[in-house]
């Protein structure tokens, strides 16, 4: 008998009575005094509050906070995922280390997983950061690995400094820098997934040299992937149930992925003593990725409306493609008597190809039915820089300092693509040209204040406008030029609230606004036409749509307000419990309608970013991290880790029910541990990860469900030595299937039809087995 049933009920329940027994556990009892060897203060001086000679010195030491003093310390709420953490599990991908985060989930099928989102929220609505510099368009995090990251920080409101495109929240992926303790550390390993071989080695090194403090981080991958996949289209009479239609395409293919990054951090120190903490940054990194697939398809027409022209029978296709982004960033910070001034900027630029090629066949012939080739080249250049002044002012030992930060900020972009369809050689869009450029320019100033009131209170105030405007050539020739101007004030308040000044325990709260700007491809884009209905043959159905862009698009906004109650405990264990509310407005959203085209003599439906109208979210989000000890006396040292997330949405304009913001799922929970045997140099670990199967109202007539995912990873490490391990690694140990189905109703001739759309795969099993040597 399956036990897939039996997974889906037991996880999520067993995980809420942890967490919630956690919590009141801990905040039932009486506040116990802190440790008397406090952790170090941040080198920033928009951290949280301290006596004025402390920053001096850390940044003449280089020191640090840990994860949990930085996150307990900081005005605005954020979670801080260290080093050691991110070694613990040993994982190859940035993508994996994420997806165990709280309230982070990926998109798509088991141990699949794409970019990550917060709060169970679609792509857009998460600002994704690398070393506070916005991800470059096309740039995947699995292209970055762990050996390359010193910290991540997720943060669940936004602050005037990172930025106010952040309505779920943001992810600020930093990259390993220089201290002055040597490293070098170097990692081989070999995995195998559906009997696909994949391999990867990383490099880390760190050094000083006098006032050079450098770090290289390098590594070489090559993953290898088989995949295959159903899909069922049935169209049937809503009324009766007649099936009208029934078609199942399948496919098979095999992708391979050859790789290779490099980054560097370059640091010098400028001064000493009162000067300390002067110093001058380069951070040099290039990504290169080259990828080749190949896949065969066949399409099986169990029925066919009479009269209706016969698709392919089956066929095969090829994809071949290219990605390199490269950056150099610098960064200057020097200390003008008590107003510290620090200048980041960074010149980077990205290139893509991709070149693929599908041939279509039916039984009758032995000649190709349809040829499709599709070439493109992307160019983009980037140039920022942004400055910031911080000092502290007032301040006594019953409080009143203020940490005062102010900036400016710009940037700019400038987008090339090139690309040539045919069909059977000939020019599918021919009148849209085969070159369009288009460019953005992004202005910014903010102001923020960190200032403790008392011992028991703090606040974090800030101010931020934001300015963009996004150019591009015209679509056809004689269409006027389409642009786009926006701008957005974002106020931002923040507050901690510590009931005994000397407890564990503390309350924070936010009262934001943030925004999320449509991107360049759904304002400025010529259209993409669906492959399987030609439009020089007739109309395509509305569950497979053409695509296009919208220069007309608007910023959404929204206010929002979060709430949460923290209690630290010894070694590093925290419990937590957030609740967040968001009125968002203009909310942007695919909106796909029958459109007479200049591309097909033959109406077609046209998807386009559209904004529809207002809508909500809301949340509770649960996470508990402590040594099983700390819970019960006399237990083994066990590393305990759990969160659950609880989420609803609603679209004022789609009626109910399961009206939800797109790709929204309703929860999110992750159960892990740790232990180090006694006795024994082994390590042993795991997770699980669930996603519930959710629902979602698109439009009225259309709705998008997903499958259940429920994720099981665990490690073994075995130390051979200080400086010689050996770490198995097992990822998605139980896999399952993984489901979408899509329902769309229209009306055709008088005729309700209901289409649906089912596609499924199997996800698979993934083994690595890696060497961790420390040279």
């Amino acid at each position: 008998m399956s036990s897939k049933p039996i997974l889906r009920h037991r996880i999520a329940p067993a995980l809420v009575p942890c967490l919630v027994l956690a919590a009141a556990t801990a905040f039932a009892q009486t506040s116990t005094p802190s440790p008397s060897a406090a952790p170090a203060a941040p080198a920033s001086a928009a951290s949280a509050p301290r006596p004025a000679a402390t920053p001096q010195r850390v940044e003449i030491t280089g020191g640090r906070e840990n994860d949990t003093a930085q996150r307990r310390n900081a005005t605005a709420a954020k979670i801080v995922i260290g080093r050691e953490e991110i070694d613990k599990f040993g994982d190859a991908t940035v993508g994996e280390v994420l997806r165990r985060l709280p309230g982070v989930t990926t998109p798509g099928a088991p141990g699949r997983g794409g970019p990550p989102r917060m709060r169970g929220l679609g792509g857009g609505f998460t600002q994704l950061l690398i070393d506070g510099q916005p991800i470059p368009r096309g740039f995947s995090l699995e292209s970055l690995t762990p050996e390359q990251v010193e910290r991540i920080e997720i943060l669940r409101a936004p602050t005037a400094e990172t930025g106010a495109r952040a309505i779920a929240g943001t992810i600020n992926i930093i990259t390993r820098e220089g201290f002055r303790r040597r490293l070098n550390d170097l990692r081989i390993g070999s995995g195998v997934e559906n009997g696909q071989i994949n391999k990867g080695l990383n490099w880390t090194h760190n050094d000083s040299a006098g006032p050079l403090t450098y770090n290289v981080s390098g590594s070489l991958f090559n993953p290898r992937r088989e995949n295959s996949n159903e899909t069922r289209t049935t169209v049937a009479d809503a009324a009766s149930g007649t099936l009208l239609e029934d078609r199942t395409a399948s496919s098979v293919s095999r992708d391979k992925r050859l790789g290779a990054n490099l980054t560097s951090r370059l640091q010098w120190r400028l001064g000493a003593g009162e000067g300390g903490g002067d110093m001058l940054a380069l951070t040099p990194s290039i990504f290169h990725t080259e990828a080749s697939s190949q896949n065969n398809f066949r399409l099986g027409q169990a029925l066919r409306r009479p009269g209706t022209p016969g698709l392919y029978d089956f066929g095969s296709g090829s994809n071949d493609s290219e990605f390199t982004n490269a950056r150099l960033a610098g960064q200057w910070r020097q200390r003008l008597g008590g107003v510290r001034a620090e200048l980041n900027g960074g010149a980077g630029l990205w290139r893509s190809r991709n070149d693929s090629l599908r041939t279509e066949f039916n039984s009758a012939s032995t000649q190709p039915l349809r040829t499709l080739e599709d070439s493109s080249r992307s160019r983009q250049n980037s140039v920022d820089l942004k400055l910031k002044l911080s000092g502290l002012a007032g301040g006594s030992e019953t409080g009143g300092e203020h940490s005062l930060v102010a900036g400016a900020e710009v940037d700019a972009q400038r987008r090339t693509e090139s690309r040539t369809s045919l069909q059977n050689g000939t020019p599918l869009l021919a009148d849209f040209g085969e070159n369009l450029q288009a460019s953005s320019v992004r202005l910014a100033a903010y102001a923020q204040d960190e200032w403790t009131l008392n011992p028991n209170w703090s606040t974090h105030a800030g101010l931020r406008w934001e300015g963009i405007t996004t150019r591009g050539d015209a679509a056809q020739a004689g269409d006027p030029r389409p642009s786009n101007r926006s701008s957005v004030w974002t106020p931002l308040l923040h507050a901690v609230w510590k009931p005994d000044p000397k407890g564990r325990d503390q309350v924070r709260f936010s009262l934001t606004r943030s925004y999320r700007s449509p991107d360049l491809g759904n304002l400025i884009a010529r259209p993409n036409i669906n492959r399987d209905y030609d439009p020089l043959l007739g109309p395509n159905i509305e569950t497979a749509p053409d695509s296009a862009g919208n220069a007309q698009l608007k910023p959404e906004l929204a206010t929002g307000i979060d709430i949460a109650l923290e209690r630290y405990l010894d070694a590093g264990g925290v419990l937590s419990a957030n609740v967040f509310h968001r009125n968002i407005t203009n909310l942007m959203r695919g909106v796909t309608q029958l459109e007479t085209v200049s591309w097909s003599p033959y109406p077609r439906w046209v998807r386009r970013m559209q904004n529809i109208g207002d809508a909500t979210t809301s949340g509770l989000e649960l996470e508990a991290k402590f040594r099983l000890d700390q819970l019960i006396t006399g237990a083994s040292a066990v590393e305990l880790r759990s969160n659950l997330s609880l989420y609803r949405s609603e679209v004022k304009s789609v009626p109910g029910p399961d009206n939800r913001l797109d790709q929204q799922a309703k929860a999110s929970a992750n159960l892990g541990a740790d232990y180090r045997l006694r006795g024994v140099p082994l390590t042993l670990g795991g997770n699980v990860n669930w996603v519930p199967g959710t629902t979602t109202r698109i439009e009225a007539d259309q709705t998008s469900a997903t499958s259940t995912k429920a994720v099981w990873d665990a490690y073994a490490l075995w130390a051979f030595s200080p400086t010689v391990g050996l770490r198995l690694l097992g990822n998605n140990l139980a896999p399952r299937d993984y489901t979408t189905t899509t329902v769309n109703d229209a009306v055709v001739a008088g005729v309700n039809e209901r289409t649906t759309v089912r596609s499924s795969g199997p996800s698979y099993l993934n083994l690595q087995l890696r060497l961790e040597l420390k040279l």
